[in-house]
């Protein structure tokens, strides 16, 4: 201790780095832990953090503040980077449902945090720390920390509020787990038949493009130029290849291409456009073309070239240019039909056909470049941030409100990456981020963020256990876990007639949990889960951190 103590006055710097890495190692080792496939994951770090901080292995409150507060940006920008392409698409159908429940959830529990603590006369600032605690929601417990340094006197609470989350926490946790096996228990679920069904229902509610072979039998359609076939456009068809009447090897289409009675096309699209564009052709050919000799031939390209970012198809013209056809785009885990106004983003990946001779110059104009695509742009991240704080930190004011609202340093930088990551560009600067990258910043700042505030709530930790105040607030936070997660299950199974592993996934996406969705993913062996989560995700963490705050400056009135 007397080394660590010379160390902290000698070499401060030193110091705090190697606290930090021993909390970090300690912690991600107690995360890998696990009960029956469940575990703390990077929650142990927050654990390690106050078992340093009570044994006086300690940071100067400016590192500890820097570290946390930097820690808490890279999270949840890297978050809103991820889940920001399909955050605006979950919005619409089933998605618009589950959002509401996980709102619906949100709202139950700051009515149970408020009630409880003037129940129990809790104090606010350790309850704003249960509401984050009983939610796993960590950029909650940031928005409400942040709050606290507005108000006179607030900086001294902000620990209060750690200790109130770090309690609270575990229960948070095991209260949603609970009621996943109570949830199954009562609806008598086989996870495993339901699975089944919500496979079925998403192949049928979001069909991937398909191919078929048409022969063209419509006698007006002899001698018309493939450009003007009626319903190609329309329908987003695109004709990749082309067996002539009385040819035996297949040809790639070009602009100048003639159908004529007895062709043979292979059209690409969705099955409802392929039956209505068959109607106008003629009728299914018993030949696959993709089976048959010829000079065309397929490739994968993935779109890496800034200055094709945003261009329509069309204006490519690379049918007119090298004689070769985009069929499909493919962006993230959707299937897009190359219709002539599809604009290109970054990384998706084209399926090109075409002679092999003329498709290296197609993958020229696109870029395919795996460095490229693989690059980690941190000029891009670090304008990203900038822009985050400074949005963060813009006054909101709101009558009955002591101080202005802001969104601060967790819901700034959310909300501008929802924003950007959708934009996909902005002038020269292109906001793609690798997921490799994407997933380390995310862990390295959860992970700082974690240990300081650990560090921070560890030299109380103890004796506000043993006080009695520990176990009262671990209570409160179960019941906040677990009665809103009960009302609005029950809403989900007889209201929106959610399957049990979507229910699972929107209940562990309403309290922001990883460990449960995990728990949630084995249970019912399908992605159900997953797809939930990532759907009411955004909205509830933005939602969690608006609340944490408005809470905050509320009660402290």
């Amino acid at each position: 201790m007397n080394w660590l103590q010379s160390l902290q006055t000698a070499q401060p710097v030193a110091a705090a780095v190697l606290t930090l890495s021993a909390v970090a190692i300690t912690g991600l080792a107690l995360g890998n832990l696990k009960v029956r496939g469940v575990g703390l994951g990077v929650a142990g770090v927050l654990f390690a953090g106050i078992g340093f901080g009570h044994f006086g292995f300690g940071l100067d409150r400016a590192t500890l503040s820097f570290v946390r507060e930097f820690g808490l940006i890279l999270f949840v920008y890297t978050i809103g980077m991820q889940v920001g392409p399909g955050f605006f698409a979950s919005l619409r159908q089933e998605g618009f449902r589950m959002n509401v429940l996980a709102a619906a959830v949100v709202g139950l529990s700051v009515v149970m945090t408020v009630l409880l603590g003037w129940v129990f006369r809790q104090d606010f600032a350790a309850m704003m720390g249960v509401f984050a605690g009983a939610s796993t929601n960590t950029p909650a417990l940031g928005a409400a920390q942040e709050a606290l340094k507005s108000i006179p006197g607030g900086m001294e609470r902000t620990t209060l509020a750690g200790m109130g989350y770090a309690v609270a926490y575990p229960g948070g946790i095991a209260g949603l787990i609970g009621v996943m096996l109570f949830f199954r228990f009562i609806h008598r679920v086989s996870p495993e038949a339901e699975a089944r069904e919500w496979h079925e229902e998403r192949a049928a509610s979001a069909p991937r493009l398909q191919r078929v072979n048409l022969l063209v039998d419509n006698p007006n359609l002899d001698g018309v130029a493939l450009t003007d076939v009626p319903g190609l456009r329309e329908l987003g068809i695109t004709v990749s290849r082309i067996k002539p009447v009385g040819v035996d090897a297949v040809q790639p289409v070009r602009p100048d291409t003639r159908v004529r009675r007895g062709d043979i096309l292979l059209a690409v699209g969705s099955p409802a456009s392929l039956d209505r564009f068959r109607l106008i052709v003629g009728r299914a050919a018993t030949e696959d073309l993709v089976q048959l000799p010829g000079e065309v031939t397929t490739r994968r390209v993935v779109v890496t070239r800034r200055d094709m970012l945003g261009e329509p198809l069309e204006r490519l013209n690379l049918q007119g240019r090298f004689g070769v056809t985009i069929t499909r785009i493919s962006r993230g885990e959707v299937e897009l039909s190359a219709v002539p106004a599809l604009r290109l983003q970054f990384g998706d990946i084209a399926q090109v056909v075409g002679r092999e001779e003329d498709l290296p110059r197609a993958e020229e104009v696109l870029g395919n470049s795996a460095r490229a695509l693989n690059h980690t742009n941190f000029l891009a991240i670090f304008v990203g941030i900038a822009l985050g704080v400074l949005v963060g930190l813009y006054p909101v004011g709101i009558p009955g409100l002591p101080v202005p609202l802001r969104l601060g340093l967790a819901g700034g930088p959310l909300v501008v990456a929802l924003l950007i990551s959708r934009l996909g560009r902005i002038g020269p600067v292109i906001w793609h981020m690798p997921f490799n990258a994407n997933l380390a910043l995310r862990e390295l700042g959860i992970t700082l963020f974690l240990a300081c505030v650990g560090l921070a709530s560890g030299e109380h930790f103890v004796a506000t256990l043993k006080s009695g105040a520990g176990f009262v607030w671990m209570g409160l936070g179960l019941l906040v876990t677990v009665v809103p997660l009960l009302i609005v299950g029950w809403l989900g199974r007889s209201w929106a007639r959610l399957k049990f592993g979507s229910l699972c996934g929107l209940l562990a996406g309403a309290l922001t949990d990883p460990p449960a969705l995990a728990f949630a993913t084995g249970m019912n062996k399908s992605d159900a889960p997953t797809y939930a989560y990532a759907t009411v995700y955004p909205l509830t963490m933005l939602l969690r951190i608006i609340a944490a705050q408005v809470m905050t400056l509320v009660l402290s009135n």
